[in-house]
C-alpha cells in the first residue's frame, strides 16, 4: 500500500512540472537502495549528465520497405533472437530483455533491413549480433516510449552499452522498482529531469503534506516566465528547502511592489535569494529594518525604492555598513535616517572597519558619527575600500552625483576597486539616474538585463545617446528597416550613428534591393561601419543611375 502513495505521489509531481515547456539536460541521481522493499530508505548522489550527439554504428536503410516485405513468422524468430542477445549474450534480466526486443519497432526494422528478406533473416541476424554487437542505447531508449528523433540527441557520446552507464541503468531500475511504466520513463529523462533532482532534494514530496506549497511555487516560476533549465540550476542535491517560506517570500516580494520583470530578473541573477535558506535573507533584513524603528510601510517603500538591495554583494555590502554605524555608538535615528536616504549607496560599496577610518582620519569614535552625521555622503569618501574616493574631484565635482554614478556601474558589474570602474566613470556621460533611464529603454524595448549589460560592457558609448534618441533609433530598426531587435547585440555601434547616416545609407539599400542590385537584408555593420568612399563604391556605383539617386537622397533628407 505505501509503494502504491508513493507511485501516486511521483505521478502527481510529474504531473505538477508537465506545465513547464522547455527540455533540459537530464541529470542521472544515483539512488542507494539498501533494502528494495522500503522504498524510503533511499540515498541519493546527483551527478551530471550532458546529452549529445549520436555515436553509434550507423546502419543505413536503403528501403523502409525491406523490412515490412519479411514474413511476420520470420520477424517474429529475428525478434526472439534479438530477446536471446539481450538476455543471453548481454545479460538483461529476462523482462527488461523481452520489453526491448518488443518495444523498439524502428530499431528492429532498421536492423532488418541490413538483410536480404530473400534469405533466411532470422539465421543472418543471428549470425551478425554473434560479431556485431548493437548500441543498446537506441533500442533501450525507444522501449521507453522515446522517438528516434529524441533518440538521437540523447545517445551518449563513445558508448554503446548501457552497463557502460552505471548511473542511468541505476536510475532506470528504481524507477522500474516503484513501479514507474516503462513506457512512461523516456519523457521522464527528457523532460523532467527536475523531478529526480526535487525529490533528492526534498524526499517529502514523495510522503505529502507539502504539495500544495510546492505547486504554488511551480505556478509562481511560471507566471514569471522561468523555463525548466533555470528551475532546475536553482536547486541542488546538498540544499534543504521550505516551500511554505519560499511561497511567503514570493508573495512577500510582490506585495512589496516588485514587478514580475523585476523578480524574473532578481531570481535569476540571484537564485540565493530563494534557493539557499528558502528565503530566510529576505525576512532577515526585513526583519533588522523593523527592528530599527522603521514602519512596515516605509520598509516596503525601501525595497520598492531599492530593489538591487536584494542581491547577494548588495545585502552583503548594507549589513556591514549598519554595523559601522552601530560600531561608532550612533543613535538609532540617525542610522534610521541614513538608512532611509542612502539605501542603495549603503548597498553598493565595501567599507573599511571603524578603526581603519579613525585611524586614517586621526579622529576619535564619537568625532567620526559626528562627521557621517552632518555628511552622510563624506562617509563613503572615507570609508570606501575602492579607489573611488581618490578620483572624486576629478570625476565630478558633486559628490551625490558621482557616487550614484558609480553605484549605477557596481549593479552593471563593474568591480569597485578596479582599473575597469575607473575607465568606465570616464567613458559614461550623465548622472546615474540618467544613465539608469536609458539601460531601462533598452530592456523595456525587448532585450534581457543581462545581455544590455553586456552589451554596455562591449559598447559604452551607447548609454551616451538621450533616451529618446535610443528610442528614435530603436523604432527605425525594427518597424521601418525590419530588423530584429537582437540585431543591435552583434552590432551595438548601430545605435550611435546619427539617424542622417541611417536613412541615407538605409534608403540607399532600399533603392538598390527593389532593382535587384542587392542583397535582400544586409548586416548593419556592412552599411553603417563602412567608410563614405567604400560605400559610394559598393553601393551607389554598382547602378547606372545610382550616383543620382545618392545625390537626391543626401539633398532630400539634409533638407527635411
Amino acid at each position: 500500500m505505501f509503494i502504491c502513495r508513493i507511485r501516486r505521489k511521483v505521478s502527481k509531481l510529474s504531473k505538477m512540472i508537465a506545465n513547464l515547456d522547455k527540455i533540459v539536460v537530464f541529470s542521472h541521481v544515483v539512488y542507494d537502495k539498501s533494502d528494495v522493499q522500503n522504498p524510503c530508505s533511499v540515498s541519493l548522489n546527483v551527478r551530471s549528465f550532458r546529452s549529445s550527439r549520436l555515436l553509434c554504428e550507423s546502419v543505413k536503410s536503403s528501403s523502409s520497405g525491406l523490412a515490412i516485405q519479411i514474413s511476420r513468422t520470420a520477424k517474429t524468430g529475428a525478434r526472439d533472437v534479438l530477446f536471446e542477445y539481450l538476455h543471453s549474450t548481454r545479460g538483461f534480466s529476462f523482462m527488461d530483455a523481452e520489453h526491448i526486443s518488443k518495444n523498439s519497432p524502428h530499431f528492429f526494422e532498421k536492423l532488418l533491413s541490413k538483410f536480404d528478406p530473400e534469405e533466411d533473416v532470422v539465421k543472418s541476424l543471428s549470425k551478425f549480433l554473434r560479431y556485431n554487437p548493437i548500441n543498446e542505447f537506441e533500442p533501450f531508449l525507444e522501449s521507453l516510449g522515446l522517438s528516434p528523433v529524441e533518440i538521437r540527441s540523447l545517445v551518449p557520446q563513445r558508448l554503446m552499452f548501457l552497463t557502460d552507464d552505471s548511473v542511468m541503468l541505476e536510475n532506470f531500475r528504481v524507477l522500474r522498482d516503484y513501479g514507474i511504466p516503462r513506457i512512461k520513463m523516456g519523457k521522464m529523462y527528457k523532460d523532467k529531469p527536475i523531478i529526480i533532482k526535487l525529490v533528492s532534494c526534498c524526499p517529502s514530496l514523495l510522503v505529502g503534506g507539502v504539495d500544495a506549497e510546492f505547486a504554488a511555487v511551480l505556478e509562481w516560476f511560471k507566471e514569471l516566465g522561468m523555463e525548466k533549465d533555470e528551475i532546475g540550476g536553482f536547486v541542488s542535491g546538498k540544499g534543504i528547502y521550505d516551500w511554505g517560506r519560499m511561497l511567503d517570500t514570493l508573495d512577500f516580494l510582490d506585495r512589496v511592489g516588485y514587478t514580475d520583470e523585476q523578480l524574473h530578473n532578481l531570481l535569476k541573477t540571484n537564485p540565493a535569494l530563494l534557493f539557499q535558506g528558502s528565503g530566510k535573507k529576505v525576512y532577515v533584513l526585513f526583519g533588522q529594518l523593523l527592528k530599527l524603528g522603521l514602519k512596515m510601510n516605509e520598509v516596503y517603500s525601501l525595497f520598492m525604492q531599492n530593489p538591487h538591495i536584494l542581491l547577494v554583494k548588495c545585502t552583503k555590502n548594507f549589513f556591514k555598513a549598519l554595523d559601522f554605524l552601530f560600531d561608532i555608538a550612533m543613535q538609532t535615528e540617525d542610522i534610521v535616517h541614513i538608512v532611509s536616504t542612502r539605501m542603495e549607496l549603503m548597498g553598493s560599496y565595501s567599507l573599511k572597519g571603524p578603526k581603519t577610518v579613525c585611524r586614517e582620519l586621526n579622529v576619535k569614535r564619537d568625532e567620526l558619527c559626528q562627521i557621517i552625521k552632518e555628511d552622510p555622503l563624506k562617509w563613503f569618501d572615507v570609508a570606501s575600500k575602492s579607489k573611488i574616493q581618490s578620483s572624486i574631484q576629478v570625476a565630478s565635482k558633486d559628490p551625490s552625483t558621482f557616487l550614484e554614478k558609480t553605484a549605477f556601474l557596481s549593479r552593471l558589474g563593474y568591480l569597485e576597486n578596479s582599473d575597469e570602474m575607473l575607465k568606465a566613470l570616464k567613458q559614461f556621460r550623465g548622472r546615474g539616474d540618467q544613465l539608469q533611464e536609458r539601460f531601462d529603454c533598452l530592456v523595456n524595448a525587448g532585450l534581457d538585463s543581462n545581455i544590455v549589460k553586456n552589451l554596455i560592457k562591449q559598447a559604452p558609448m551607447v548609454l551616451n545617446q538621450l533616451k529618446h534618441l535610443l528610442e528614435k533609433k530603436i523604432d527605425c530598426l525594427t518597424n521601418w528597416l525590419g530588423y530584429l531587435l537582437e540585431s543591435v547585440v552583434a552590432f551595438p555601434a548601430y545605435l550611435c550613428y546619427d539617424m542622417e547616416r541611417i536613412n541615407q545609407r538605409f534608403s540607399m539599400c532600399a533603392w538598390l534591393r527593389e532593382r535587384g542590385a542587392a542583397k535582400l537584408m544586409l548586416s548593419l555593420s556592412t552599411i553603417l561601419a563602412c567608410s563614405d568612399a567604400r560605400f559610394v563604391k559598393y553601393f551607389v556605383l554598382v547602378h547606372p543611375e545610382g550616383p543620382a539617386k545618392w545625390d537626391s537622397l543626401k539633398n532630400s533628407l539634409n533638407t527635411a
